[in-house]
């Protein structure tokens, strides 16, 4: 108001005469948003130009220089008040990526640890369930025969003692996944299992008392790390779950190898528990047997068979390569 009183009276517009209009228009520019920003310059732009046309001093300024003059003015402090807005804009913006890139490695690495948590928890379970069972198994079986058959109960005693060793084994390797950055350079682990060792598995729970049947169609084909473990673990976990539910049963496993899967099927003959159909007691049952095909690109199913019985069926990918052959799994 001062200013425009000013050059109403006769004052040239002069840089200090317009220093406090530049200064507030300049913070209104950097402060406020820009449909505000241009209706105050239209109303201060309008005003100084009427002031312009009808003040006594500029009446010997061509009509040019006195629209001009103002405008010019005007633009300064918005042109610089709105870039040093964009660069404040800018930098927030920057900011703001960088604390939520931040936040976004933060939660990877939550997930990364928790994916590793339950890996482990699958594998600790595989192991320990199964030869928990196949150990009461046989101990349950040779207590039985101790007093009728004293010398196949010193057998079955022998086989728990493998059973027992091998359950050291397997944890003692599962566990030194957990530090292998400690261990002296050529100290490896012992390979993780795969269906190479399923008559190893076999005759462990045959020992135990349970009848198993192997069935192969197809030509058997070599598996990446990831499915024969896989594979194995499925095959395990299924005949532990017989194992423990119906041990008076036999088992089937049915291999079938086909264009780009390798079927595995897991059954039995006695009646389905509310145990076996919902997993078992700890979580990791048939829950992480699906979570664990899953994992590779296969699939799982499990439930009660028309017939009777319980089913567990897989079909996990095949890897494209030169067949191999070979006998059943």
């Amino acid at each position: 108001g001062v200013t425009i009183a000013a050059i109403a009276r006769g004052y040239l517009l002069t840089p200090m005469l317009l220093a406090p209009l530049l200064a507030a228009m300049y913070w209104l520019a950097v402060l406020c948003d820009r449909r505000t920003v241009r209706l105050y310059a239209l109303v201060v732009t309008v005003a100084l130009l009427t002031v312009n046309l009808f003040s006594d001093g500029m009446r010997d300024l061509s009509p040019v220089l006195t629209v001009i003059g103002p405008v010019f003015w005007m633009a300064l402090p918005l042109v610089g008040g709105s870039l040093a807005r964009l660069r404040g804009d800018y930098l927030e913006a920057v900011k703001s990526r960088a604390e939520h890139a931040e936040r976004t490695r933060e939660e990877e690495a939550r997930l990364r640890v928790t994916e590793e948590r339950m890996r482990i928890a699958r594998e600790l379970h595989d192991v320990v369930a199964h030869h928990l069972a196949l150990a009461n198994a046989q101990a349950g079986t040779a207590a039985h025969l101790s007093h009728s058959n004293p010398e196949q109960s010193r057998k079955i005693l022998d086989d728990l003692t493998g059973t027992t060793s091998s359950a050291l084994r397997e944890l003692k390797a599962t566990l030194g996944l957990l530090r292998q950055d400690d261990r002296p350079k050529g100290a490896g682990l012992e390979p993780a299992p795969g269906l190479a060792r399923l008559p190893e598995l076999i005759d462990s729970y045959r020992s135990a008392g349970l009848e198993v049947v192997i069935h192969q169609e197809g030509v058997r084909r070599p598996l990446t790390p990831g499915v024969d473990l896989t594979a194995y673990r499925l095959v395990q976990e299924a005949l532990t779950n017989v194992a423990k539910h119906a041990p008076e049963r036999a088992a089937h496993v049915s291999f079938t190898y086909a264009d780009s899967r390798l079927l595995i099927t897991v059954s039995n003959d006695g009646p389905a528990t509310a145990t076996t159909v919902n997993g078992t007691s700890g979580g990791f049952g048939l829950r992480g047997m699906r979570e664990r095909a899953q994992s590779i690109g296969g699939d799982l199913r499990a439930g009660p068979r028309p017939e009777g019985g319980f089913e567990v069926a897989t079909a996990l990918p095949l890897q494209p390569s030169a067949i191999v052959e070979g006998e059943s799994p």
